[in-house]
């Protein structure tokens, strides 16, 4: 399975031979796990791989429902699954982004930003649609109170432990992305910065963090959808502003939810221990760094969004300026025709007084 027509070939394990067939070998190493299923002596290690581990049964009212501890054993799962997301990766890029790029006929630049928003619009709308099932499906939004009560939400329903891995395992994915695609040494630190931006709530598997990366991921989906119609036609900038207004309004949607949730509900609980073995972190301490992470993520996302529209806009009314201050082309003056004294009349010159003109004689050499 080749995802790439190539034209040329590479030494075989080289730099460029991985760089141009990491899709391939990721696909080679993930069929080898699915072909240990087949067999009974292999399926136990297999099953490893693909399925969550730390599965415990909970007594309920109706009965008893299966609930997930996380460990050691998920980052095995999560190695699968970025290799799943590595494949992913190279089909959307192959099928999707390359075919609608030739068209654009982009430059450099712009090309490379439309592929980095073209992959995350994929990302952004299959977790919003899938994200948004896990919240209605498990009551976080009927009942608010779910995000604090039962505190320490150590055993996860099977659909959001599995929802946390595959986050984790695209934000993972990225870190090799930047070499295999080749980034600019000038936009790694700015792609570090997001990465770990979206890692901190995956890793923190709570509850409150399904609600964060609902809203923050609608915020994000629009922003790249606005830009990919702007490297359609640079005139169509009516999504931006669209994205700007829905901005500022995540920004105090997410810091009312924190503080609701982490300032006043947990804080209410009767469990105010610190265990770090039963993933009790539940002290005044750990609760105010965590309000602090979350405004300071918030303030640094609002600084950048107002330093960003501040440089738009002067650079918008430098244009508006610089249009006016353009003088209007200088109208040349009309050519001067220089006649000679007198008057035509049969081709020859006539003076003034009816006479011809004296003929200059030459002089002889």
């Amino acid at each position: 399975m080749a995802f790439r027509r190539r034209t040329k070939s590479y030494p075989l394990f080289s730099q460029e031979f991985v760089i141009h067939n990491h899709a391939d070998i990721g696909f080679c190493l993930v069929l080898c796990v699915l072909i240990g299923l087949m067999f009974e002596v292999t399926a136990k290690t297999a099953f490893l791989f693909i399925l969550p581990q730390y599965n415990v049964s909970l007594p309920t009212a109706d009965g008893e429902t299966v609930h997930y501890h996380y460990g050691p054993k998920d980052l095995v799962t999560i190695l699968f699954y970025i290799f799943i997301t590595i494949i992913l990766h190279a089909v959307v890029q192959e099928y999707i982004l390359d075919k609608i790029s030739k068209r654009l006929h982009l430059s450099k630049v712009k090309h490379s930003k439309f592929n980095e928003s073209g992959q995350l619009v994929v990302f952004h709308l299959s977790s919003v649609i899938w994200c948004f099932y896990v919240v209605v499906t498990e009551g976080y939004l009927t009942n608010p109170r779910s995000l604090w009560e039962d505190y320490p939400h150590v055993y996860l329903p099977f659909q959001v432990k599995f929802f946390y891995l595959c986050q984790l395992a695209y934000w993972l994915h990225a870190l090799p992305e930047l070499y295999f695609q080749k980034v600019r040494k000038e936009e790694i630190p700015r792609q570090l910065q997001y990465i770990c931006l979206y890692l901190v709530p995956g890793a923190s598997r709570i509850r409150l963090g399904l609600i964060l990366l609902l809203l923050q991921y609608s915020t994000e989906f629009l922003f790249h959808m606005a830009r990919l119609f702007y490297f359609a036609d640079e005139n169509n900038e009516k999504l931006f502003n669209a994205w700007a207004a829905v901005f500022g309004v995540t920004r105090l949607f997410i810091l009312t939810l924190a503080v609701l949730a982490i300032g006043f509900g947990l804080a209410r609980m009767e469990n105010q221990a610190f265990d770090p073995e039963k993933g009790n972190f539940n002290t005044l301490l750990c609760r105010l760094c965590v309000l602090l992470l979350v405004c300071a993520a918030q303030a640094w996302l609002m600084w950048r969004f107002i330093h960003s529209q501040l440089r738009h806009w002067r650079e918008y009314w430098n244009e508006q300026s610089a249009k006016r201050r353009v003088p209007a082309a200088p109208r040349l003056p009309a050519r001067l025709i220089k006649r000679e004294c007198g008057y035509h009349e049969n081709g020859v010159v006539k003076a003034e007084n009816g006479t011809s003109p004296r003929t200059k004689k030459l002089k002889s050499p």
